[in-house]
């Protein structure tokens, strides 16, 4: 199991309404998520800065990024795309954090 930490911004105006699509997030991505080894899988809001920080463990490196091929993920970054800072394919930008403690 690998644990991954990353960052994503939110823009300003766009916190409630981030929140509200995650709740509850589309079935068919909650299955692409779990069928590609993803549990555990957390979004976290700083409100004041707009910080969203993201925790999710998963079975392999591959499999995470075999993710962003699927048709319900490209289409979920297109939904998103309003809410957040993303890439020219309208993937969020993500800054990937390194862990340096772990307490089991």
């Amino acid at each position: 199991m690998i644990r991954k930490a990353f960052k994503m911004n939110v823009f300003a105006d766009k916190k409630e309404e981030y929140v509200k699509r995650h709740n509850p997030i589309w079935k068919e991505l909650k299955e692409v998520l779990k069928n590609h080894g993803v549990f555990n899988y957390s979004i976290f809001l700083d409100s004041e800065t707009g910080v969203l920080f993201g925790y999710a463990e998963i079975n392999s490196e591959a499999q995470w990024d075999a993710i962003a091929d699927t048709a319900i993920c490209k289409k979920w970054w297109a939904f998103m795309a309003d809410c957040m800072e993303t890439n020219t394919d309208k993937s969020p930008t993500s800054n990937e954090l390194t862990e340096v403690f772990y307490l089991d």
